[in-house]
């Protein structure tokens, strides 16, 4: 009878009855993870050792991990997929000699000092299913995280700039009289109206990358989170559902979610300076949910001991036979 018909008989797969093959055949070699026979496809150890010392030569550095797998192919030393390297270097751990030396990679961006000191101005472009552009125009508090105002637009240009800048302006007026807007050089940002409208609100505008060598991070990495996090997850298909979630998740970003950089209070929490006993809460909390969880597995009996009170002390005695590490080895105790 041919194997496969005797697998269809028995219902097992070929996988399932190679690998039991594999298991029973055994292999005397310490070093392999499995018998090369029964793996005839197998790299063999000088291929390993090749691809061990490329990954790991400063020569090829230089080369994405696709590209040296498939450089080795051309030049004839390991003729192996990319998938095969990737596989061998995660297996084994090997690390490429790729440190970064220059430029120094900056670990912590600009960082306002009060509210309302800096604020981040923005416009992403958000595609609908049949192909139209929405141009979204956000503000963001540098200090609280806040989104103050924002506005979706169906063309480009400074009236929706300018509307949310009178918004933020509003919900500003007890802060700082000094308050420096953080803006990209786009045509949005930097026309005749919205210098108007910063001469006459007393507002200093700052070109990121141009004029300081930040960049506006962080509201494109609102503008990241909003997509990949909450837009992209839905079918965007008209302009009036696309505000709808765009109204949804800047509510939830201010009020409800909180944020890692403040131990737990929320952007609203920050800004309008309600949150102080949060972050002292959640930490007492903390401290008495550690607590509990310790007494409560130090109360936990596992089957294999027994307390037992005899003669006025407090023996133990084993529900099965258990084993015991002495200096010579293992012993077993009845």
């Amino acid at each position: 009878m041919p194997l496969s018909a005797a697998l269809r008989i028995t219902r097992l797969s070929a996988s399932r009855y190679h690998g039991w093959c594999r298991d029973e055949a055994g292999c005397d070699l310490d070093d392999q993870p499995s018998c090369p026979r029964v793996v005839p496809t197998r790299l063999t150890p000088s291929e390993v050792e090749t691809v061990r010392e490329m990954v790991e030569s400063d020569d090829h550095r230089h080369m994405s991990l696709r590209a040296l797998a498939l450089h080795a192919q051309r030049i004839g030393k390991v003729l192996a997929s990319p998938s095969t390297w990737y596989r061998m270097i995660r297996t084994e751990g090997w690390r490429r000699p790729r440190i970064r030396l220059y430029p120094a990679k900056p670990k912590i961006g600009i960082r306002a000092k009060t509210l309302g000191e800096l604020l981040h101005l923005d416009v992403t472009i958000i595609r609908l299913l049949d192909g139209t552009r929405a141009y979204l125009h956000g503000v963001i508090d540098n200090y609280s995280r806040r989104i103050l105002a924002w506005r979706l637009e169906e063309r480009l240009g400074s009236g929706g700039t300018c509307h949310i800048l009178r918004e933020a302006v509003v919900q500003l007026q007890d802060y700082p009289e000094q308050t420096i807007v953080i803006a990209d050089s786009g045509s949005e940002n930097v026309n005749g109206a919205v210098d108007d409208l910063l001469d006459g609100e007393e507002l200093t505008r700052v070109l990121a990358q141009v004029e300081i060598t930040f960049s506006n991070s962080m509201i494109e990495a609102f503008w990241r989170s909003l997509k990949h996090g909450w837009l992209y997850l839905h079918a965007l298909d008209s302009l009036a559902g696309l505000r709808r979630l765009i109204e949804f998740y800047v509510r939830a970003h201010n009020e409800v979610t909180p944020h890692s950089a403040f131990e737990g209070q929320t952007p609203d929490e920050m800004f309008f300076g309600t949150g102080d006993e949060v972050t002292q809460n959640l930490s007492a909390v903390r401290r008495s949910a550690r607590e509990e969880r310790m007494r409560a597995n130090r109360a936990a009996r596992c089957g294999v001991y027994i307390r037992e009170a005899s003669s006025g002390a407090l023996g133990l005695r084993a529900t099965r036979p258990c084993w015991s590490i002495g200096i010579g080895g293992f012993a077993m105790t009845p």
